[in-house]
């Protein structure tokens, strides 16, 4: 498979939490599926700035891969990968460990994907 592949398959990937951070910081009782499910409900305002900081970073990272696929240029210094590897491997231990089985069941698969794609891409 080509970087092209795999790098919009996780930049399609990061807009699933995304767009599920962007309906928390809305007010959907989505809380379950975050945050270790702390907040089963609506997040309370404070968290609902960490989830559109959340959101910000995934559309962040998505912009990284891609540009190092060479999708969107190549602006971006090669460099610039590695802590978008580092974030999606953590999110992905996180997703896996949390005491949420609604978070874990939805964003275990999901960050796996990405994270399988990721390290393929940079594996080529």
């Amino acid at each position: 498979m080509s970087d092209t592949v795999f790098a919009l398959a996780y930049a399609g990937l990061a807009a699933l939490p995304t767009m599920m951070q962007l309906a928390l910081v809305a007010g959907a009782p989505f809380g379950r599926f975050t945050l270790g499910g702390r907040f089963p409900g609506r997040l309370p305002g404070p968290w609902r700035g960490l989830a559109l900081v959340q959101a910000g970073m995934l559309v962040g990272m998505a912009l990284v891969v891609l540009d190092y696929a060479g999708v969107i240029g190549n602006a971006l210094p090669g460099w610039a990968i590695w802590p978008v590897l580092g974030l999606t491997l953590m999110t992905t231990l996180a997703n896996l460990a949390t005491p949420s089985r609604p978070e874990r069941l939805l964003w275990g698969p999901v960050t796996v994907l990405m994270s399988f794609g990721l390290v393929a891409m940079l594996a080529t």
